[in-house]
């Protein structure tokens, strides 16, 4: 397949262009160069397929990255820990967020795109013990929290209004079992990052991502992706096993060592 990969440069994306790489046909898509430079140390430069640089807030910039392409991977996200980062005057997270997803989505409309796995967030247990099932949302308020989840509604808006193929993922905390460590390059095991429920490893997450964008079976469907034992008690993370056939890989337990368990 021809593959428009949304956020290709980042955390996660650099590991789905490895999972991918040799099987699809890839077009890569970011802000600009210097995005590529942030995990060059860990991920090599890639090489793997076309790079196209623009702003996912710019409609007709994500139309020609869609264009002549079967299937979207979408991966970019707004998310901060600067001072004033999803505070009242912060507008990047609806821009990049919502109007950023509308715009693929819209213009996957416009193009007859065939699947759309869109990377979701979610917790792996709910606050009020309620089992997250697909069809149960994440019910924090915060403003990251409320971008993503209007995200997965308007992927549910677009299957429903025009038949867009859409899986959606929802992993919890990113890390990499590999390197061990996580996105901000925290050392995994540590009193900084303990151990905890709700990990999984990127390698995995990508893995979900080539499955999804392969799997014909489903039209619309949302998939828990979590790497850590217990997560099946609290949230839907089998069915990623039993329906896309995906197999955690990533040692966690590793981490377990010295470290606090939640």
């Amino acid at each position: 397949m021809n593959i428009v990969v949304f956020g290709a440069a980042g955390w996660l994306g650099r590991a789905a262009l490895a999972a991918l790489d040799g099987n699809h046909r890839i077009r890569a898509f970011d802000y600009g160069p210097q995005a590529w430079q942030s995990w060059n140390d860990t991920d090599g430069e890639w090489k793997g397929g076309e790079i196209v640089h623009g702003d996912i807030v710019d409609f007709h910039a994500v139309d020609r990255a869609v264009a002549g392409m079967d299937a979207v991977l979408h991966m970019a996200v707004y998310h901060s820990d600067e001072p004033g980062a999803h505070g009242v005057d912060d507008q990047k997270p609806f821009l990049i967020n919502i109007k950023g997803l509308w715009n693929v989505l819209e213009s996957a409309r416009r193009h007859g795109i065939g699947r759309i796995v869109h990377i979701g967030s979610c917790q792996t247990a709910h606050p009020g013990g309620v089992f997250f099932s697909a069809d149960v949302r994440r019910p924090d308020g915060g403003l990251y929290g409320v971008t993503k989840r209007l995200q997965e509604e308007m992927c549910r808006q677009f299957y429903d209004a025009f038949g867009l193929r859409i899986i959606v993922l929802r992993p919890d905390y990113i890390v990499d079992s590999r390197l061990g460590i996580g996105r901000y390059r925290e050392k995994l095991g540590t009193e900084a990052r303990p151990y905890r429920q709700g990990w999984v490893c990127r390698h995995d997450l990508a893995e979900a991502c080539r499955l999804g964008l392969e799997f014909r079976d489903v039209d619309f469907d949302v998939f828990h992706v979590v790497g850590t034992p217990g997560a099946e008690e609290t949230c839907n993370v089998a069915r990623s096993r039993e329906v896309l056939g995906l197999e955690y890989r990533g040692d966690l337990e590793q981490y377990r060592i010295g470290a606090d368990v939640e």
